[in-house]
């Protein structure tokens, strides 16, 4: 994946680790996560846990990563996110987004 906003003008590129918790296994959540990650360009996967979480990764430009974590806040609508947390990480290059099956 080629990150840049114009010739000469490299956009920046970031990576986040996110970890959702509340209600938000069994209504849409990773899907709904994918279609907006693709939506904005943002490459990583997103996966149930064991322990009720979802567990996602985002790379991509800084402000698109910035508000798909902002997403993940709310979710999607038969979603209740009790909390999200959110590390800082160095980018690995992911392109593309994927669902993930159980970690």
């Amino acid at each position: 994946m080629s990150w840049s906003s114009g010739p000469g003008y490299p956009l920046a590129v970031v990576r986040r680790h996110v970890w959702i918790s509340g209600w938000v296994q069994g209504v849409w959540f990773r899907q709904s996560c994918a279609e907006q990650a693709r939506a904005y360009g943002v490459g990583g996967w997103v996966r149930n846990t064991g322990d009720g979480k979802v567990e996602a990764v985002f790379e991509g430009d800084d402000a698109a990563v910035a508000s798909l974590v902002d997403w993940c806040r709310s979710g999607p609508v038969r979603a209740d996110v009790t909390g999200v947390e959110v590390a800082v990480e160095d980018v690995e290059g992911f392109s593309g987004f994927s669902v993930k099956g159980w970690d």
